[in-house]
């Protein structure tokens, strides 16, 4: 029980990053916007990759909270995280101003969780005899 709580409130922190990041690019600069941020930073793609970033931070924010499609939402996260690691913040090192370190923990809590996301969550509900999303199942 323990650790479906710790579990829990590891989703819930940071999901609500995630969703804090993923709305801050829809509502605060527009997906134009965040286009042209990336694109200045070298992001390939990058109206394809600000629409990516943006829906993928924060609808797999609000999933990661809920605890539905926990494997996928990991994966898509871990893959976002690791994207802006190579393409942006590995070139200024792990630590100080743009450092890649915000993005490697993000990633990495996101791809733990995805796979341990603790019994509180929807998929338990959701898909109780299914082995991939529920990795509970026997």
């Amino acid at each position: 029980m323990v650790k479906d709580v710790a579990a829990l409130i590891g989703r819930i922190g940071i999901g609500i990053v995630f969703v804090a990041h993923g709305w801050q690019k829809f509502s605060e600069w527009g997906i134009a916007g965040t286009s042209a941020s990336f694109e200045k930073m070298g992001v390939p793609l990058s109206s394809v990759s600000a629409t990516f970033a943006a829906t993928v931070e924060l609808v797999g924010g609000l999933a990661l909270i809920a605890g539905v499609l926990l494997p996928v939402v990991g994966v898509l996260l871990a893959a976002n995280m690791l994207g802006a690691l190579l393409i942006v913040h590995l070139p200024n090192g792990l630590l100080g101003e743009g450092g890649g370190e915000l993005v490697v923990a993000l990633g990495a809590a996101a791809l733990a969780l995805g796979f341990n996301g603790g019994a509180y969550s929807l998929d338990r509900v959701l898909f109780k005899n299914n082995k991939v999303l529920n990795p509970a199942v026997a």
